[in-house]
């Protein structure tokens, strides 16, 4: 047990570090990083497409790191908003890490860009746990996903900058309890901005994009209290609520895993 506990530790404390590096070389290029997080089926390819291709139309320089296991699907749809896009393949791993994430932005990511959206795994646990040196994380639900969300997945509403509701459209039609929801987010995360959008109407999106490039300006953003609680910027630990017990997360983590990547345009 303490074996499996001290190489956590001191794979997030590496993970740390790459993220510290990354976050100095955007902030010196006059990156922000947003940092996208979800359940699958969420609707998070639906809206960036719609916030990239607002962004352009708005003349802001975006880009955006879509990852999956597997499938280039999500980067060729994507690329159609007309911003630069790349695929990162995982290989099983359930999230990105920020050496690997800082690997691909070598030499790709174009000088004048002001905000770089990372869509991570689809995945409420793991991806909860790593920085990857954003400066906003926003946190991701579906008003099919149930009320709830937020008490089951803790460490990811919890540290989350910006929680987003997606699908509102259908809203009425699942019976989802908007305040039932709020009021969840806000036991794991008091005072977090909750933003309502569908993707299919387009309502909230322009509110979204705001925020964003708000963020990139320098507006400050939410701090959760679970960092503070932490000591650190935000809270990037694998907690027994999210894993069980046994301290085994239960995710393949290749030791040498070949990570693939394609880009689109």
């Amino acid at each position: 047990m303490c074996r499996v506990v001290d190489l956590r530790q001191a794979v997030l404390a590496k993970n740390d570090a790459s993220a510290l590096e990354l976050r100095e070389y955007l902030a010196a290029q006059g990156t922000a990083e947003v940092n996208l997080l979800s359940s699958p089926g969420s609707g998070k390819t639906a809206l960036l497409e719609l916030l990239l291709a607002g962004a352009v139309a708005a003349g802001v320089p975006v880009a955006a790191v879509t990852a999956d296991l597997a499938t280039e699907n999500d980067a060729r749809r994507l690329a159609r908003a007309g911003a630069p896009v790349k695929q990162v393949l995982t290989d099983g791993l359930c999230h990105l890490e920020a050496g690997m994430l800082s690997g691909h932005l070598d030499g790709w990511l174009p000088a004048d860009t002001q905000v770089l959206f990372v869509e991570n795994v689809g995945n409420l646990v793991c991806p909860a746990s790593y920085d990857l040196g954003e400066s906003l994380r926003i946190v991701l639900c579906s008003v099919t996903e149930g009320e709830d969300k937020p008490l089951k997945y803790p460490t990811a509403f919890g540290s989350a900058q910006l929680v987003v509701i997606t699908k509102t459209d259908i809203a009425e039609a699942v019976e989802f309890d908007g305040a039932a929801f709020r009021r969840n987010v806000r036991q794991v995360n008091p005072g977090v901005p909750v933003v309502e959008t569908s993707a299919r109407t387009g309502g909230g999106v322009g509110e979204l994009l705001a925020l964003v490039i708000g963020c990139a300006d320098g507006v400050p953003v939410h701090q959760p209290v679970l960092a503070a609680q932490h000591g650190r910027s935000k809270h990037h630990q694998h907690g027994d609520d999210d894993h069980g017990s046994d301290g085994n997360s239960g995710h393949e983590h290749p030791a040498s895993a070949e990570r693939g990547a394609t880009e689109a345009r």
